[in-house]
């Protein structure tokens, strides 16, 4: 049985490789129909403020796309696909998904619409997405099936989605999850790899200080009640690492206190010390134009305003009755009932 996962294993990498059409040269990654650009990480963002994402080197937007939840409630394939146009068209081409973002109701799967564009444009997209199995042979054909998806031949990110306690000794196994990322990596199928993390600050720290990650997204303190305080452990690990750090659930806390005003919390996301840039869920054009009218226009909140706009969150912190916070949640499960 081990031999003939091993073999399993073997077979879609041959295959992913060989549909992918690269290959590795004197350490030097080379991708059939990927332009020059694209491996030295030369995006244009449209004079919208950048930051370079650690290690990786890249220069990106301080606000990454987020096709998540929100993404998946637009009805319309065509309007979703005129919004991703859109981002692109206005320097946004940090493109954040996940294997498991989908709309039931709806039928809608994030990398599905995300394709219909990388294929005309993807040398001008950096593409992150997420697999969410533990299992390696299950997560390998998450990954084969994501490429399918998104009608591509490589990732630019590729993360273990929600890292936790209960995953760390799984994944120290031979033959595990972060082996086989590491191995996509050295094979060109991804250029970096990450993770991501919504609630425990002791898995992210212990993933961040392994050295092997090029980025980290991580939720803000929001999960019950915030008391392992994720962005003061987690991040400085990261950091300390050299790793790229996005920040999400920025706009979240106007489901528990309907006062905050979503200008406020991205400007106070962006202020924070330690985060690259954050990801922000996009359901309409007019959403992308306020959120470029916030960065285009972005000054640092000082420290006292600072104090001041995180004590009005603490009431969210506080919060435990929505779903995404419910024991149980994996996130890219919408179909809930609103509270």
């Amino acid at each position: 049985m081990k031999a003939e996962k091993n073999r399993s294993r073997r077979r879609f990498l041959k295959d992913a490789l060989g549909a992918a059409g690269l290959f590795v040269a004197g350490n030097r990654l080379a991708v059939a129909g990927l332009s020059e650009n694209v491996v030295s990480g030369d995006y244009d963002a449209k004079g919208l403020p950048t930051a370079i994402l650690g290690k990786t080197g890249v220069r990106i937007p301080r606000i990454a796309v987020g096709l998540g939840s929100r993404f998946c409630s637009i009805a319309r394939d065509s309007l979703a696909i005129e919004l991703l146009n859109y981002t692109l068209d206005s320097g946004l081409y940090y493109w954040d998904t996940a294997h498991i973002y989908e709309n039931t109701s709806l039928g809608v799967i994030s990398e599905v619409r995300l394709g219909e564009v990388i294929k005309t444009r993807r040398d001008e997209i950096f593409l992150s997405t997420k697999v969410t199995s533990r299992d390696p042979d299950e997560a390998m054909r998450q990954i084969e099936t994501s490429l399918k998806r998104l009608q591509t031949d490589h990732l630019d990110m590729l993360k273990i989605h929600d890292v936790q306690q209960k995953d760390l000794e799984a994944l120290k196994q031979k033959g595990n999850l972060i082996d086989i990322l590491t191995r996509l990596k050295s094979q060109g199928v991804t250029r970096f790899i990450g993770f991501s993390g919504h609630s425990e600050a002791i898995a992210m720290k212990t993933m961040a200080e392994t050295g092997i990650f090029d980025s980290m997204l991580i939720a803000m303190n929001h999960w019950g009640g915030s008391a392992e305080k994720r962005q003061e452990k987690a991040i400085p690990a990261a950091r300390a690492n050299d790793m790229g750090v996005i920040v999400m659930k920025v706009v979240r806390p106007r489901e528990t206190v309907k006062s905050l005003a979503p200008e406020n919390l991205i400007k106070y996301a962006l202020s924070l010390k330690g985060p690259h840039g954050i990801v922000l869920g996009m359901d309409s054009i007019e959403v992308v134009k306020s959120n470029l009218a916030i960065l285009r226009n972005f000054k640092p909140m000082e420290e006292e305003e600072m104090k001041t706009f995180a004590m009005q969150l603490s009431p969210f912190y506080k919060s435990s009755h929505l779903p995404w916070m419910k024991e149980g949640y994996h996130d890219g499960l919408w179909d809930y009932e609103e509270v």
